[in-house]
């Protein structure tokens, strides 16, 4: 059976249809349902990356969607996409709930730096949390763009060892050396463009008035000023329950949890 002769199985129950690749020609069938096309350019929801994954596009596309005001709690839309070849050849249900707004869209999206340096802290972040350092909980703190401002704002507390360097966040072999330093006191600060600034810096920030959740201390604290003061979006994994937090604007914006991410 071809997937034209199968369309209205396939539709079945559907509210929606999601492609994820604008040049895709959809089989006779799929027109009598709304169609959104998300793509990294030109389409109905645009994604913030250009996403490998099959399943970081559907994530990621289907919260766009949703923070649009495209799509619905509650509704059950159909995801389709090219991954082998040019022709659709990938299709799955997904039921939008409001797990899946985690804000890491909008953050993508809405922030001073490259989506793809946002996301290559955040999933640092998450993976020191699950391993912590040597099998131990670390906490760490990343402050991401608006750097010179942030240098303004802070102090050295020992040798910054990428005073003079040109890495960037993102790199494997640099983000072995950030798990090994992150074990000790200060932030990192990181460009707009992901590039590695300094580490160990003492956050100056004034805390009066930022208001963080209860049980959460300096180090979030300290998080959240700095991005009240600058347009740097602070990433905070705690050493005390290994969620990871990300501040903007001087306030909590998203928490995650590394077991679920």
């Amino acid at each position: 059976m071809t997937i034209e002769e199968g369309a209205a199985d396939i539709l079945a129950g559907a509210e929606g249809v999601l492609v994820f690749a604008s040049e895709t020609d959809l089989p006779d069938g799929f027109d009598e349902v709304d169609t959104l096309v998300v793509s990294e350019e030109d389409g109905d929801v645009s994604l913030p990356l250009d996403f490998d994954r099959y399943e970081d596009r559907v994530r990621y596309g289907v919260e766009g969607a949703l923070e649009n005001g495209l799509l619905e709690e509650g509704e059950e839309i159909l995801c389709v996409d090219s991954v082998f070849d040019s022709e659709p050849d990938t299709f799955s249900r997904f039921k939008v709930t409001e797990s899946v707004r985690s804000g890491l869209y909008s953050l993508f999206m809405d922030s001073k730096a490259e989506p793809s340096v946002i996301r290559d802290v955040v999933e640092l972040s998450i993976e020191l949390g699950k391993k912590g350092q040597k099998g131990k909980p670390i906490g760490a703190l990343f402050v991401v763009g608006d750097a010179g401002n942030v240098m303004d704002k802070s102090r050295e507390l020992s040798y910054n060892p990428f005073e003079k360097s040109h890495v960037h966040v993102g790199d494997p072999i640099v983000n072995v050396m950030l798990k090994e330093f992150s074990r000790l006191d200060g932030a990192f600060v990181i460009s707009d463009s992901g590039k590695i600034v300094s580490a160990y810096r003492y956050l100056e920030a004034d805390g009066e008035g930022i208001d963080i959740p209860r049980g959460l201390g300096t180090r979030h604290m300290a998080a959240a000023s700095i991005t009240r003061d600058t347009n740097a979006v602070s990433v905070v994994l705690s050493e005390s329950d290994r969620m990871v937090r990300v501040f903007r604007g001087g306030e909590l914006e998203l928490e995650l949890d590394p077991e679920e991410y």
